[in-house]
């Protein structure tokens, strides 16, 4: 049975907090849990999403507002949506996860599964609330199931004098349509199953009322331009090219088409949130709009996903769901294209399935009875239980439907090699990590950092003291896409030639060209800096060579960890990198195995270019760090970098961001600078040849596939073996923990194996042949 949550935010504000009420129950029942908490004060809140919003709306897309002609998205104002989105996504699950919100996200962890359907409903009147990217809250992303609405915390329940239909009745308003493509949304419509179009094209105001007046609608639909107006955002929608309406002069009408069973209102335009807080009086049972200025493509592929869904027999909620995720798609031409759905509730209607709206019932055909057979030997449903069980599970892994999870699970065994596995930090590497005291001591000597974290009259310092030390490899981890202006500083990128610049990679599916080298480091001594991140935007991968594309900027064919790894190898050791006649890169006598697009827990990965697992070093901490203000005034004995790699990255906070996420912390504020996931990377590559540290690696199909189908044939070993509920469960909890230790030991010795395809198989057929015997058993003492 579905669940409702319902989050209750009473009189407060960003300056003074809010306080909250949780409740949560069965669907269509009362609450069955009522717990009180409170957000505190978190007045650059609306301040993080005016900067968003800000930031999107320079985006400069078409969308769907009544505007003037847009000008061609930049590319940088793209990366600085992008980055202002992380930031804000940060700082809102940061505020969600402060002490006085704790009781109510350990209510909600105690009471939900994460495989409940869940209505999440949003009781509010402060419009800047109303905003906040509420599904990017991190606690409603574990849940699948589960998505969430806004709601007035005023409401009423409207008596309905619903007629039944034969078809959906479906009111489709196509408004003002300059610069924007509502045919592909009269299209779509036009192919749904039992439904009643009628549409009316640019309507004149009194012909829209007459429809409204006339007719029992179940669906009104309006696409067009629509905006929310003045200081309290009143909406307002453009009917023709002379014509506009605020939902206050359709009142009426409106009101009389909910009395007559109008359930779904669907605002296919922009910046509908100042529609919804009119259309709320109105007690319109469920609505969807548009938070912000949404583009054409997106409008469009919204709804033809969610009519496909909810027409083919998703519940409303799950259709809003899966169609606002789908967007994700889209997200390189039309950042953050996820956040624009919104669904508007009236608290007291549930939302209607596609064939209810008509309010026809649906007689189901009786069910027969087949007939029983003499069941068969215990010993040969557990066998044949454990093959039909490996099959499935082997079949949902196939198709990528484990991939999340497995991901997860060798995530939380990563962290926990640290308490078992003990490894110091690299002494082969230096990090000098430049942070915001280093930027802020450059700017007081005046020096100009402006765009930079590195002034010209700093780095040549740096170089030179370095060069002084003798290093084995400088690795410059700073895009510098631009001349130098010092004429000293030129000759030494040129000269020096144990300094590898990096450049980054074009993507054939973005319009971007990457960024380009610095102009006076040669080819050869250059890397790109690509890193290859998986869906939930964790490094996993670790991406040694690749060929460019022919328009990048970037020639690199190695990457920037390589290239000090092929430096330093070849001064230390003499040795050089080949390819194998399979392609994959070896070092003396190692060899770095490929990925290929099916590799252990990855289904059907773009698996281009030499890619190989990241075995990230387990220690607190990567190599030894200083700053460049200790460099730059001899804070640094010298024997810390003679003979050594040294990499020069940004760790400063507050500079745009070059983190990322890792095995080890997913949290944007404690995600690694991308300088020390370099470090990790040229660490391995140096481990994996000089101390023989072993590589990540996978077994074959056919030895996970047997892997898999053994942890089955345990689970039901044991369901045939006992009849105990209490112990087999126990055992069957043993068991598992057995499987993880196992699993746990084996990624410590390089070997990353199947854990919750294994967990899977082995739970799912212990409770198939444990209620096959169970019924089996019955059916003999029936007879």
């Amino acid at each position: 049975m579905s669940k409702l949550v319902v989050l209750k935010f009473a009189d407060g504000s960003f300056e003074q907090g809010f306080p909250v009420t949780l409740q949560i129950g069965e669907e269509g029942e009362r609450p069955s849990t009522e717990i009180t908490g409170k957000l505190p004060a978190a007045v650059e809140m609306p301040l993080y999403y005016s900067h968003w919003q800000s930031s999107y709306r320079r985006l400069s897309n078409r969308y769907r507002l009544s505007a003037d002609q847009m000008q061609v998205t930049n590319v940088s104002i793209t990366q600085d949506c992008d980055n202002i989105a992380h930031i804000l996504r940060s700082r809102f699950n940061t505020w969600l996860l402060t002490e006085e919100f704790r009781p109510i996200r350990e209510k909600w962890l105690e009471k939900l599964l994460p495989t409940d359907e869940i209505r999440v409903i949003l009781q509010t009147e402060d419009s800047q609330l109303q905003r906040l990217p509420w599904h990017l809250w991190d606690l409603l992303e574990r849940y699948y199931k589960a998505e969430f609405a806004l709601a007035s915390p005023t409401y009423e329940q409207i008596s309905l004098r619903k007629t039944r239909n034969e078809q959906v009745n479906i009111l489709a308003i196509f408004g003002n349509s300059q610069e924007i493509d509502t045919e592909a949304d009269r299209a779509l419509l036009q192919h749904l199953p039992n439904a009643d179009l009628r549409f009316l094209v640019e309507p004149q105001r009194k012909e829209l009322t007459d429809h409204l007046w006339g007719k029992s609608w179940d669906i009104l639909f309006f696409a067009g331009h629509s905006s929310s107006q003045g200081k309290d955002g009143t909406g307002r929608i453009y009917l023709n090219q002379t014509d506009s309406l605020t939902i206050s002069e359709l009142r009426y009408a409106l009101r009389k088409a909910v009395e007559r069973g109008l359930q779904l209102a669907i605002f296919n335009s922009c910046d509908g949130l100042g529609l919804a807080r009119d259309l709320a009086d109105l007690q319109i049972p469920q609505m969807i709009v548009m938070r912000e200025p949404v583009p054409d493509l997106v409008a469009q592929e919204f709804l033809k996903s969610f009519l496909e869904g909810f027409a083919g027999g998703e519940s409303f909620y799950q259709a809003v769901r899966d169609s606002r995720e789908r967007l994700q798609g889209l997200e390189d031409k039309f950042p953050c294209a996820t956040w624009l759905p919104v669904i508007c509730q009236n608290l007291t209607q549930l939302p209607p399935s596609w064939v209810e709206i008509t309010g026809k019932v649906e007689l189901q055909p009786p069910k027969l009875t087949p007939p029983q057979s003499a069941p068969p030997p215990k010993i040969a449903v557990a066998l044949l239980s454990s093959v039909v069980m490996t099959a499935l599970i082997c079949g949902l892994r196939f198709f990528g439907l484990l991939q999340s999870s497995e991901l997860q699970a060798f995530d939380q065994m990563m962290r926990l090699r640290p308490f078992i596995l003990h490894e110091i930090p690299d002494p082969r590497l230096l990090l000098v990590a430049i942070d915001d005291e280093d930027i802020d001591a450059q700017r007081r000597n005046g020096e100009d950092v402006n765009g930079k974290s590195l002034s010209d009259k700093s780095l040549n310092k740096l170089l030179e003291k370095l060069q002084q030390y003798k290093p084995q490899a400088i690795g410059l981890d700073l895009y510098r896409d631009f001349k130098a202006e010092l004429p000293d500083l030129t000759t030494r990128l040129n000269q020096t030639e144990n300094l590898i610049g990096v450049c980054k990679n074009s993507d054939a599916a973005i319009p971007v060209k990457g960024i380009a080298p610095p102009p006076e480091i040669p080819q050869e001594r250059l890397g790109f800096s690509d890193f290859i991140h998986d869906p939930d935007g964790v490094v996993r991968r670790h991406l040694l060579f690749m060929n460019q594309e022919p328009v990048s900027w970037c020639r690199a064919t190695y990457a920037f960890s390589a290239q000090l790894a092929f430096r330093y190898l070849l001064a230390a050791k003499g040795i050089q990198p080949k390819l194998t006649s399979q392609g994959d890169l070896q070092l003396g006598n190692t060899i770095f195995p490929r990925l290929s697009s099916r590799t252990g827990g990855y289904q059907g990965i773009d698996a281009n270019g030499g890619q190989i697992l990241l075995n990230y070093r387990s220690s607190n901490k990567i190599a030894e760090e200083v700053t460049l203000t200790q460099i730059l005034s001899n804070q640094v004995n010298s024997s810390a970098i003679k003979d050594r790699i040294v990499l020069i990255g940004v760790v400063a906070k507050g500079e745009p961001g070059d983190y990322w996420a890792t095995p080890y912390e997913y949290q944007f504020d404690k995600q690694m600078p991308g300088v020390f996931v370099q470090a990790h990377m040229v660490s391995q590559l140096l481990s994996a040849v000089l101390d023989k540290r072993p590589l990540l690696r996978v077994w074959s199909l056919w030895s996970e596939v047997i892997w898999i189908w053994g942890w089955s044939v345990v689970g039901g070993v044991l369901a045939w073996r006992l009849r105990l509920l209490p112990r087999l469960t126990i055992l069957v909890i043993v068991s598992s923990g057995v499987l993880y230790v196992l699993c746990f030991g084996l990624l410590i010795h390089g070997y990353w194996v199947p854990f919750v395809p294994s967990a899977l198989a082995l739970v799912g057929t212990f409770c198939v042949v444990f209620f096959e015997t169970s019924n089996s058993k019955l059916v003999l003492l029936q007879k």
